[in-house]
């Protein structure tokens, strides 16, 4: 599997994605997440403007997408009921969506985000179950509680190396 950034040419192709992962959410009783046809494409465009969206292919065909972006994300300024891991320069996956599951995808994209800075954060609803096990077996630590911009909480989790 390798992974490369994302061309806004393929856009439709990252729709799919999301559009399996709406359906595969719901089938593992998130019923909220990504509601509302989140994400939109508009903000799928904007990552891959940004050149902070990315594809993982496995034999040339897409089977992951996500967003990794080194830098502060304004959601994780205030963490409730715990605090961070520490308050060094921090890498953050958002958006991250596959069509394998179990396959060790998401392990891929974390070393990857990992790789460019040592220290990652992510997020993810308390519904989200398969991620929030993700998570745990791949070594991030959930350290409490942020709120998105528009007031949904979400656990928070951090790993460093």
């Amino acid at each position: 599997m390798t992974i490369k950034h994302f061309a806004m040419d393929q856009i439709d192709d990252a729709m799919q994605i999301y559009d399996n992962a709406r359906a595969y959410m719901r089938q593992n009783g998130n019923k909220n997440q990504w509601s509302n046809g989140y994400p939109s494409k508009e903000v799928i465009a904007e990552d891959i403007a940004q050149g902070r969206f990315y594809g993982v292919y496995d034999g040339g065909k897409l089977v992951c997408v996500f967003m990794m972006m080194v830098g502060v994300d304004p959601n994780y300024n205030v963490i409730y009921d715990g605090s961070w891991l520490n308050d060094e320069q921090y890498a953050v996956i958002h958006r991250i969506a596959t069509i394998l599951h179990g396959k060790g995808v998401a392990e891929m994209c974390y070393n990857f985000a990992l790789a460019h800075c040592n220290n990652l954060r992510i997020d993810t609803s308390s519904e989200n179950i398969p991620m929030q096990k993700s998570l745990a077996k791949n070594g991030f630590v959930c350290c409490g509680v942020i709120h998105l911009a528009n007031g949904d909480p979400r656990l928070a989790y951090h790993k460093t190396i």
